[in-house]
């Protein structure tokens, strides 16, 4: 992409993925690397954003970037162990705090003249997570800011463009965090906001013309909106040449097969629909442990893509509707030995078998970026409000082995569960739902009779992007409904409970 571009050094903090969506949200775009790979290509990015951490700079484990290309040369923003690695290893001093300073604060001081608290007054919230502090600026800081617990609470360096601040401005609880970024991205470091959708769109068209040519492309489609974007992208980049495939893995939801396949028309894209329901089940009978069907799902997605890409001759492309988080979950976020929470069916490459190259024309977006994208591209609204619906489909909602009758019992739940939401008018006020099958019975009452069936767990979570998640407080009354609804309606299922857990520190999926 020729645009301003921003470098983001990860170390390993929870929030890093909220600076990139903070920054994105000012249309700049960045991009997240491990601290201690600093892309060959530093030279392009125009200003550089030094994460938060877990980790102490007074510890054995500190954290040691090579600033040596960095400092001094490009305008530079150290966020809490960023503004703290500044100060250790350049003549201050960082010591552990009485008491840890977690949760919100407000500026008591601020330099109102410097350019990088213009709009911002003295009393704004912001949001303090560190238990080390600073004691003593490093050589050549000036003071910008305080609040009545952190003295040092932000600082600049003379003659650099390099700022530092102990708190975090990409989280919510900081009020004016947004206008904190676009003081130092727009202000300081003179930044383009050139990131939009339709720019995105031009040169993503434009780049995968190039790339492809008149070669062939074929794409699996789930009926989602990740999918469903990446095959407009390529439909106006190569029309005739993509070849989209739409797979029933026997692991989605009640009559998705047919009702995406009718979605699809009239939206001028080539789609064949394989029914390979009985091989995705087949080979994962018997098996439980969470991450061997992840594994098991995204190996016989690849050998059904590689039987039908044989029925189109000269086929060349593999294409997949691979978005940011994917890749941020499936990698160290450090980049050391990996701490993977969850593997992803589409992240990870190709066997050697298949003679498939991979074009992935979202990779570098969040999800609410997808949406802004497909809405640019003028797709159907309906189709771009879909929640997100997990890879692996209920292989991962299914917690323990999986069984046919498993698959419709979950199946007849999670429709009652859908459904309900939009007949009372939730579904768009949720970001993600489904059910979950438990591999606990429990003992109930229906009819006079003692019986022994299924639990099944509700989740509705609202997010923008998948990083984090609130659960929804969805109003008693449908809760009382549904549950009603699915003891009475579903056969094998006898008790409902309702997941209030948010993420973090619980995933969405509950596999």
């Amino acid at each position: 992409m020729q645009h301003n571009k921003v470098l983001i050094l990860d170390f390993g903090s929870q929030y890093t993925q909220l600076i990139a969506r903070r920054v994105r949200e000012l249309n700049i775009y960045c991009e997240i690397h491990p601290f201690n790979k600093i892309p060959n290509d530093s030279d392009s990015f125009k200003a550089v954003i030094l994460s938060g951490s877990p980790n102490s700079v007074r510890g054995e484990d500190v954290l040691h970037p090579d600033l040596s290309n960095i400092r001094g040369k490009k305008p530079m923003l150290a966020v809490c162990y960023g503004a703290q690695y500044l100060a250790h290893f350049s003549g201050g001093e960082v010591a552990e705090s009485n008491t840890r300073e977690y949760g919100r604060a407000n500026l008591g001081f601020i330099k109102s003249e410097d350019a990088f608290f213009e709009n911002i007054q003295v009393g704004s919230q912001v949001w303090m997570s560190h238990s080390d502090t600073i004691k003593t600026l490093p050589t050549g800081a000036v003071l910008l800011a305080s609040t009545a617990d952190v003295e040092n609470a932000a600082f600049k360096i003379e003659g650099e463009t390099t700022y530092a601040i102990q708190f975090h401005p990409e989280v919510y609880h900081s009020t004016d965090g947004r206008q904190l970024l676009k003081n130092f991205l727009v202000n300081i470091a003179h930044l383009d906001q050139d990131w939009t959708p339709n720019a995105f769109v031009e040169e993503t068209v434009a780049d995968l013309k190039a790339k492809l040519g008149d070669d062939k492309v074929v794409l699996g489609l789930s009926g989602g909106v990740d999918s469903s974007v990446a095959a407009m992208l390529l439909h106006k980049a190569i029309g005739k040449n993509l070849y989209c495939i739409f797979v029933n893995n026997g692991l989605l939801r009640k009559n998705e097969f047919e009702d995406v396949l009718n979605q699809y028309e009239g939206m001028g894209l080539n789609v064949k629909g394989v029914d390979a329901s009985a091989r995705f089940l087949d080979a994962l009978a018997g098996k439980s442990d969470p991450e061997e069907k992840r594994k098991t799902i995204g190996r016989v997605f690849i050998e059904v893509f590689d039987d039908e890409a044989h029925r189109i001759q000269d086929v060349k492309w593999l294409a997949q509707g691979t978005i940011y988080p994917d890749v941020i979950e499936s990698v160290s976020a450090t980049g050391g030995p990996s701490a993977t929470i969850k593997s992803h069916h589409n992240v990870g490459g190709l066997p050697d078998f298949m003679k498939l190259k991979v074009v992935e024309p979202l990779k570098a977006l969040f999800k609410d970026e997808v949406r802004r994208v497909g809405a640019s591209m003028n797709m159907d609204k309906q189709l771009l409000g879909r929640h997100p619906f997990p890879g692996p489909g209920l292989a991962i909602r299914i917690l323990g082995d999986l069984t046919r009758e498993k698959v419709r019992i979950l199946q007849e739940v999670d429709a009652i569960f859908i459904n309900g939401l939009r007949e009372w008018n939730l579904y768009d006020k949720v970001w993600q739902a489904g059910a979950m099958l438990l591999p606990v019975n429990s003992v109930g009452v229906m009819g006079d009779e003692r019986t022994y069936e299924k639990c099944v767990a509700l989740r509705a979570v609202e997010s923008t992007d998948g990083m984090t998640a609130d659960w929804v407080n969805l109003p008693y009354e449908f809760l009382q409904k549904t549950s009603n609804d699915i003891i009475n309606k579903v056969k094998g299922v006898n008790r409902v409970v309702y997941d209030i857990s948010s993420k973090p520190p619980a995933t969405i999926e509950w596999e």
